[in-house]
């Protein structure tokens, strides 16, 4: 595999990594906020990858990167709160919140951060 193949397959991940980071950020930014005018919350989102062939289609020496091919919104309901005092709250006195998962976002950080660690040190070596 040449230098530049190298070079493409981490450039790739790397930048599959930061949208990565960027979404792990937003969602975080996102994890306790309520329901908002329309009476919807923020759901979470997540990034979906794709393996990208790199190089001449059909030899053996092709490398694979890797791509973002949407950006996927988790549709699992958000968490319900009763705080009938609060102003968002419904008839019933419950407060819709988001239902992004803290702790999951938090190791998803950290994983995404790793993984462009990694692909810069290749780059570098």
């Amino acid at each position: 595999m040449s230098m530049f193949k190298i070079f493409d397959v981490s450039g790739s991940a790397v930048s599959a990594q930061s949208q990565r980071l960027n979404v792990v950020a937003s969602n975080l930014a996102n994890a306790d906020t309520v329901a908002g005018p329309d009476g919807k919350a923020y759901k979470a989102r997540q990034v979906v990858f794709q393996t990208l062939l790199m190089g001449a289609p059909g030899r053996p020496e092709s490398a694979a990167g890797v791509a973002v091919t949407q950006i996927a919104e988790d549709q699992t309901p958000g968490r319900r709160v009763h705080d009938p005092k609060h102003p968002q709250a419904d008839g019933d006195g419950y407060v819709t919140y988001s239902n992004v998962n803290a702790v999951e976002e938090m190791v998803n950080m950290i994983s995404a951060s790793r993984s462009y660690q990694n692909n810069v040190e290749v780059m570098n070596t």
